[in-house]
């Protein structure tokens, strides 16, 4: 964890970089440019599926509410009489071959973020081959695939491309990885259809996005509480996702004291790692509470967060939609 919190001090709070970062990112980009010309010319093959294709990633590492809003554009979808099915690579999971999910996946084998969006009531279906693992949505009656986290995945033509953008943090100091954040130049901003600001203020051009939570759910027995419950007292917070302060500083803004706990992203918690010494509250976010529900923790919760966003936003991608077939 030391090296990552230097690189992101580095990032987002005008540190240094490592020297080391330097060729490494110059690498990056040219591999990034090249991969990218290889699709453009066809060397390449891009996968066209006979239904649109919505995407949605981002431009920097790390958690900027991908997961939230791939479940609210696949719920919208329903809302408006779509079949939506989800397409993921099932990071964190040893799944290799295409596999549509049935109702109660294993984390460990299909990765969390699956699990989770499953259980919104959506298909999925997860491969490191995504357009075969996108042809079983298909063959399950799907007429919309919803990729998550493809922005950089190039194997399936999309119809529609949506940007998530942390906004607080950003694009932090604007460079490629690992000197920088960023997976792509900021340049590809301006290829993207949609782009949606999660929290802080959304600027020009884009959708704001606020994740909504407010209630607790115990992780056995499924007894159901207001996060204002736990206001004044002392918690374990624990969060294995790409950006845990986000979520720690959820807690506290809801009046909680907070003790943290931030594990790397999509990490498979052990029943030990959660035994803490005390008699304190365990609360963690939804997408680990997927990987730790077998676990007996008497007074463990996850915090469930829902994604809102102007009706603007849903009008404009149905209006995408609409438009003819990208290339």
């Amino acid at each position: 964890m030391a090296l990552l919190d230097t690189l992101a001090t580095a990032w987002y709070d005008g540190g240094r970089a490592p020297w080391w970062t330097r060729p490494l990112a110059a690498l990056y980009g040219g591999v990034n440019r090249l991969r990218r010309a290889l699709y453009r010319r066809g060397w390449l093959r891009s996968e066209r599926l006979p239904v649109p294709v919505v995407v949605i990633g981002n431009l920097t590492a790390g958690g900027t509410g991908k997961t939230p809003l791939t479940i609210a554009v696949a719920a919208s979808l329903r809302e408006h009489g779509y079949r939506p099915g989800v397409v993921s690579r099932g990071h964190g999971g040893t799944q290799r071959e295409p596999l549509l999910l049935g109702d109660a996946p294993d984390p460990r084998v299909v990765g969390d973020e699956p699990c989770l969006i499953r259980a919104s009531g959506v298909p999925v279906a997860v491969g490191r081959d995504r357009p075969a693992a996108a042809r079983l949505l298909l063959q399950a009656g799907c007429d919309v695939v919803v990729a998550d986290d493809g922005l950089q995945h190039y194997a399936l033509v999309r119809d529609v491309e949506i940007c998530v953008i942390d906004g607080t943090r950003r694009f932090g100091n604007g460079r490629l990885l690992p000197v920088g954040p960023l997976r792509e130049p900021l340049e590809r901003l301006r290829e993207v259809d949609l782009r949606v600001c999660n929290g802080g203020i959304a600027e020009a051009g884009e959708y704001p996005m606020q994740l909504r939570g407010g209630e607790v759910i115990a992780l056995n027995g499924g007894e159901r509480r207001t996060l204002a419950s736990f206001a004044g007292r002392r918690v374990h917070a624990v969060a294995a996702i790409g950006n845990p302060r986000r979520f720690f500083d959820s807690l506290r803004a809801a009046g909680i004291e907070v003790i943290e706990h931030p594990f790397a992203d999509h990490h498979a918690f052990a029943p030990a790692e959660l035994a803490f010494a005390d008699d304190l509250p365990v609360l963690m976010t939804d997408k680990d509470a997927v990987k730790c529900r077998s676990f007996a923790l008497p007074d463990g919760w996850r915090v469930p967060v829902r994604a809102e966003l102007p009706a603007a936003f849903h009008a404009a991608l149905l209006a995408c939609l609409d438009k003819p077939a990208r290339g």
